[in-house]
């Protein structure tokens, strides 16, 4: 049994994402492409697979229903297109799930919903109930309220991040292009792919390009992004083209299809969630020895090596931890406001509890609640 077969033979939770230009065509939605995934999923969930649907094409879909040309739209115009064409999108995937017996569920999200640990235990406590009575959710992202600052930016970092809301053993994400190339295929005929990638290093991210999907927001180069995520939670994606026929069954077949991402190191579902989900809402400054305890060391961070607080947050919220000059070390959660660390920056444990006034933990963020900054996969554009 091959690297690949022994993969997917552990892989009983799935994570299945669709793109836009995989379900939509000239025409709009592709009821041929819809019809056969359905089909597909189906037949996965009644051999006991428990599998989510992460699926684009709300807005593409919108601009087929209402007949309006290819052009730049405002942010309020897809909002609108995204209002019409969710509406035609579950109602298509509903239509054919149905014929074959299969119950679905439709959940839209924005980033606050999962910034919030509570809102995002509880999105997870809803996923698991509706696997748990063998109910198929599709996800997309909420585009009718996603203004900028809240939008994921495209359903390869969603996917990625439902990956580890539900614990899945496994991404695929099916695409217009049949796998990672080590050129861009559509401008160079002789591209050859890549049908394993075992580190996502500096190479790896060149073959990606620069360019975006055909109608998607994303591309190679957000695929890859999500790729470094999900493996440094110790979870495999693969990438496969969505048109194919049977396209699932020949992966789990152990067809050499596609191109599969080896999981990296293992981090664990918490430390997951602060790197890639609260939005840091304040920063500590650190001296060089803290800076050292906590790359070098493994430390957790200590009022000691505190130098300055920048921002006004609560006890509980993401913060960044910054050298002295100003870079990201790391990310955590604060056991105290900036009020109290404020008061305490500087001191040793004996100092505390007397500038405080009560006897508390003496770390500001422990290392079970922090994230280094080189563990984390940037996702900035």
């Amino acid at each position: 049994m091959n690297t690949r077969e022994k993969i997917l033979a552990k892989s009983k939770r799935l994570v299945v994402k669709v793109g836009s230009a995989v379900i939509t065509g000239e025409d709009g939605l592709s009821r041929n492409v819809i019809g056969n995934l359905s089909a597909e999923l189906t037949r996965f969930a009644n051999q006991g697979y428990e599998v989510v649907l992460v699926s684009s094409g709300a807005i593409a879909c919108g601009r087929k229903r209402l007949g309006l040309p290819k052009r730049p739209f405002t942010l309020t115009e897809k909002q609108a297109l995204a209002a019409t064409g969710q509406a035609g999108l579950i109602q298509t995937y509903e239509e054919y799930f149905t014929q074959y017996g299969q119950q679905v569920a439709q959940i839209l999200l924005t980033r606050v919903d999962l910034e919030d640990r509570k809102r995002y235990l509880l999105a997870r406590n809803t996923l698991m109930t509706l696997l748990r009575w063998r109910v198929i959710p599709i996800i997309n992202e909420n585009d009718t309220v996603a203004v900028e600052e809240i939008q994921f930016g495209d359903n390869d970092l969603l996917s990625a991040m439902v990956v580890g809301l539900i614990g899945a053993d496994l991404l695929i994400c099916l695409s217009d292009i049949d796998a990672l190339y080590d050129k861009d295929p559509r401008d160079h005929p002789d591209a050859k792919p890549v049908r394993y990638v075992e580190e996502i290093d500096s190479k790896i991210e060149a073959m990606a390009g620069k360019k975006p999907g055909r109608l998607g927001r994303g591309g190679m180069v957000s695929k890859i992004r999500a790729a470094k995520m999900v493996t440094s939670l110790g979870v495999p994606m693969i990438i496969a083209p969505g048109r194919e026929p049977m396209i699932l069954e020949r992966i789990f077949s152990g067809e050499e299809i596609g191109t599969m991402f080896l999981p990296a190191r293992k981090m664990t579902a918490k430390k997951f969630w602060i790197a890639y989900h609260p939005r840091p809402e304040g920063a500590l400054v650190l001296d060089e020895g803290a800076v050292k305890a906590l790359v070098e060391k493994g430390k957790s961070l200590l009022p000691a090596g505190i130098k300055e607080v920048k921002g006004v947050f609560d006890k509980g919220a993401c913060v960044e931890c910054l050298d002295e000059n100003g870079r990201c070390i790391a990310v955590g959660l604060s056991n105290f406001s900036s009020e109290e660390i404020q008061k305490i920056k500087g001191c040793h444990s004996r100092e505390i509890c007397e500038r405080l006034g009560v006897a508390v933990q003496d770390e500001v963020i422990h290392r079970d609640n922090l994230v280094l900054k080189e563990e984390i996969a940037s996702y900035a554009a």
